[in-house]
């Protein structure tokens, strides 16, 4: 189709179909069971911003920002911008190691049960076959559709496949490219850099305007349409069982085309007999549209509506670098268990190198969350949240980019999830000694009882005793481990 006759196949599908354009309509939408049961999902930031493989995931942009080290380093290792553009290094970008198979059986090890690779992020190069860009892997670079092989793959192991765009973003980003002699003023490429459009209130780093202000500038409607038909596309080719939005989106232009395309979305879903949902970041969406994600972050309670936590192993980017740092097993199981104790799901990025394969540090992470999920998971799967998430000293810090630094967690410090008649206690930094739960001390008038508490790791059937203080498990040499262990107690 072209994106005229998308245009109207849209309105159609909204038409006819039991999700309408506005929010009370949409407000029916209800999030999947399997969302709310898979609890962890793995996101996949891989791209041509993995070739230079320096400063973070947004080198397209930085690349032309004359205050940035980016600049600097692309100059000195590649030359100036009028000579060697983002869009050089495409043909660098092979994936000769690429093996979508090995990818999927990595993700499923690591105890994954959704993912969520970037289809295109905000350097406009599409990781999947489309009609409705040309600079895609399919057609250059790798020339592998390496979103269609990792949906195919998905659906052999068994995971449920999802995607996100971050195409909206674009509209601006190259901008910087504007303001001296770079590729981005060349036509032969508008259609990759894309309008690039240099608005004052956009130039600096954070973009206070656009992000603080929703009602500043917006998109034009020929992006808008644009970015709404190359969106169905995704919808209608890969049909992902959830779509993934990043922040720009909130921005008022696209407030009528975000009722739109969810519409469609939805309506779309129902005709393939899949649950799906929308993730969106800030206030893009009414929470009983779509479901929340806070990046790099987590709330501070358990959440009445179900939501998500995204962050990334690497704490200086989301897509591959040389020098990233990262984080460790034990922080990602701890921050894992906080998201889903208080009604989350945990989506954790890795960042591919260039060729396709997977970092030590990634594989690493991967295998210890899999070591622990082989072991732990009952207590995470298809649960829900108990009457209180926590119980101990330590406070995780909640809000967006809070996700750094690792939380000095003690021995007073639980973490609570419920199913089918037991209450799964993580203790978040076990030692061999008595554990002690205040949260099931006695108390006569509650009717809290307590039938029975085991290793979830081993089975093993641990001693107890409560009083009104406290529940205390005896000590038992399994309690040593280097990562949180689980209480199953068995409520009467």
């Amino acid at each position: 189709m072209t994106k005229d006759e998308y245009l109207k196949e849209i309105e159609r599908v909204v038409e006819n179909g039991k999700f309408r354009a506005d929010w009370g309509s949409l407000s029916a939408h209800e999030t999947p069971k399997w969302f709310k049961n898979a609890k962890f999902g793995i996101f996949i930031h891989y791209g041509i911003y993995s070739v230079p493989g320096y400063g973070n995931e947004w080198y397209s942009r930085n690349m032309y920002n004359r205050e940035s080290r980016e600049f600097k380093h692309h100059v000195e290792t590649y030359g100036t911008q009028d000579k060697f553009g983002y869009k050089d290094f495409i043909p660098m970008f092979k994936a000769e190691k690429f093996d979508a198979h090995k990818w999927i059986e990595t993700f499923k090890k690591a105890g994954a049960k959704y993912v969520v690779p970037v289809m295109e992020h905000h350097d406009g190069f599409a990781m999947y076959d489309t009609e409705f860009n040309r600079w895609n892997a399919a057609n250059m670079g790798p020339k592998k559709n390496i979103v269609g092989e990792l949906r195919e793959e998905c659906e052999r192991q068994g995971l449920t496949f999802c995607g996100s765009s971050h195409r909206a973003e674009h509209y601006f980003f190259m901008n910087l490219g504007r303001e001296f002699d770079s590729d981005v003023n060349d036509e032969k490429y508008s259609d990759f850099y894309g309008p690039a459009v240099l608005c004052p209130e956009w130039q600096n780093e954070q973009f206070t305007a656009s992000t603080e202000n929703p009602d500043s500038k917006g998109a034009s409607k020929e992006w808008l349409d644009d970015w709404i038909v190359r969106t169905a596309e995704i919808i209608d080719r890969y049909q992902p069982s959830m779509l993934y939005f990043d922040w720009w989106i909130q921005n008022i232009s696209f407030k009528p085309y975000l009722k739109k395309l969810a519409a469609y979305y939805y309506n779309r879903a129902a005709e393939w007999g899949k649950e799906v949902t929308i993730c969106y970041k800030h206030n893009a969406f009414p929470p009983d549209v779509a479901t929340f994600d806070m990046e790099r972050g987590a709330l501070s309670e358990i959440s009445p509506r179900y939501w998500q936590t995204d962050t990334a192993i690497g704490n200086r980017s989301w897509g591959y670098i040389k020098d990233n740092e990262y984080k460790s097993g034990y922080k990602l199981v701890c921050d894992l268990i906080d998201a889903v104790s208080k009604n989350g799901n945990f989506l954790l990025n890795l960042g591919p190198k260039p060729d396709g394969s997977f970092t030590e540090e990634d594989e690493r992470a991967l295998s210890e969350m899999g070591q622990w999920l082989s072991t732990n998971g009952e207590g995470i799967y298809e649960t829900s949240y108990w009457r209180q998430y926590k119980e101990g000293d330590s406070v995780i810090a909640s809000g967006t980019f809070a996700d750094a630094g690792e939380v000095q967690y003690t021995a007073s410090d639980f973490r609570f999830t419920y199913k089918g008649g037991y209450v799964y206690a993580y203790w978040m930094r076990p030692a061999v000694q008595d554990a002690k739960i205040k949260a099931f001390r006695t108390e006569p008038m509650r009717g809290l009882l307590v039938d029975e508490v085991t290793l979830l790791s081993t089975g093993e059937k641990l001693s107890f005793e409560r009083n009104e203080e406290e529940m205390i498990i005896k000590a038992s040499e399994t309690f040593k481990s280097d990562m949180p262990i689980c209480f199953k107690i068995k409520l009467m």
